[in-house]
């Protein structure tokens, strides 16, 4: 049976992109792999909207939390997290790993960073100069007002990261207009390609910052990473197949328009929510706007083991895979992603599959 992924995570190839991965291994440090980089580059740099550097590194999105952690914060310095879900609480963790003083602003599952709450924490920790938020949170399939948000940052003159791994390109993201100073995206996300490369959009302000951090750093060094990248290589071993399907996956975006990509991504994520409750089933409450790339929906299942259960039966018997809740949300939800090339086609089919898991053998109509 062939299997449809729903997944938060990795997207489904498209064709042109399987074809483009499985193309020849070149070398990682000649010239036709300096023109695959040039053509990736540019075409993040155009896609994001901005003249800051984009520099790639060989990592998951985890890598990029990290990275972006290890170029900016000395130990011991504070730094706010604006925390919302999963993702913001392991970036959190990730700083105070390497001895940075967090700062918490915590939001509920399913809520956003309200603007005010950020500008007060703001107000009662001067000694904060930089400042980390998720654009969209994949464990609770909400996102923040990041321009709201980055306003406030950038009118106090202070630096700012945003994890944006699985925000961009589903949603709108304008780095320069943002005024971000680092910004964290994955290739396995809305870009069509495979896992393994992660990419962030680097400012002057980011790079200066970065050279006054007293942090030990090696692998996701940015100014190693950036003078290797003006040679035409990357500071590690590129990840090709990745590469290959980032600069195929950016001609496919662009072919369809940027506008039209988020247009697409609204009336998907609107879609799925409106077919999940047509269903019977609640999406996450929550003051977060809702996701374009990933929903996610609380179980109708008394016990975690029934909707373990469920989702295998929806793996095994209808051909769609989707994914379990995480932290708190583990046995108590299930998401599903809706990024990349996901059209209503794909939608119908699977709300069609959920209802027929969630009555056997009785189709539902989408």
């Amino acid at each position: 049976m062939t299997h449809e992924l729903f997944l938060p995570g990795p997207c489904a190839l498209p064709p042109r992109v399987r074809r483009a991965v499985g193309g020849e291994m070149i070398n990682p440090r000649g010239a036709e792999f300096a023109e695959l980089l040039a053509e990736c580059e540019a075409g993040m740099r155009a896609w994001l909207e901005t003249d800051h550097d984009v520099l790639f590194m060989a990592a998951s999105g985890t890598g990029a939390l990290e990275g972006a952690v290890a170029n900016l914060l000395s130990p011991g310095e504070p730094a706010l997290f604006g925390v919302m879900g999963w993702f913001g609480e392991l970036w959190a963790r990730i700083a105070a790993a390497y001895g940075a003083g967090v700062v918490r602003l915590d939001a509920g599952w399913g809520d956003a960073i309200e603007p005010a709450a950020l500008a007060d924490a703001l107000d009662r920790h001067p000694e904060v100069r930089k400042v980390f938020l998720t654009h969209n949170e994949t464990s609770t399939g909400a996102r923040n007002d990041i321009e709201a948000l980055a306003a406030i940052v950038k009118d106090r003159g202070l630096l700012l990261a945003v994890d944006a791994i699985s925000g961009a390109p589903g949603h709108p993201l304008a780095v320069d207009v943002l005024r971000a100073d680092v910004v964290l995206v994955g290739s396995q996300k809305g870009w069509l390609a495979p896992p393994g490369l992660a990419m962030a959009a680097v400012s002057p302000a980011a790079l200066a910052a970065a050279e006054a951090v007293t942090t030990p750093r090696y692998y996701f060094d940015f100014a190693l990473q950036r003078r290797a990248q003006a040679r035409g290589l990357t500071h590690t071993t590129a990840p090709l197949p990745a590469m290959y399907g980032l600069r195929e996956g950016l001609a496919i975006l662009r072919a369809e328009g940027r506008e039209a990509v988020w247009e697409r991504h609204r009336r998907v994520s609107a879609a799925v929510r409106d077919g999940v409750t047509a269903l019977g089933l609640e999406t996450l409450p929550g003051t977060g706007i809702p996701s374009r790339t990933v929903t996610v929906v609380m179980s109708p299942f008394a016990e975690p083991a029934e909707l373990a259960a469920f989702l295998t039966a929806l793996r095994t018997r209808h051909g769609v895979e989707l994914a379990e809740g995480v932290g708190p949300l583990g046995g108590r939800a299930f998401r599903i992603g809706h990024l990349g090339t996901t059209d209503e086609r794909d939608i119908e089919r699977l709300l069609t599959r959920l209802g027929e898991a969630l009555v056997p053998d009785v189709a539902l109509a989408a």
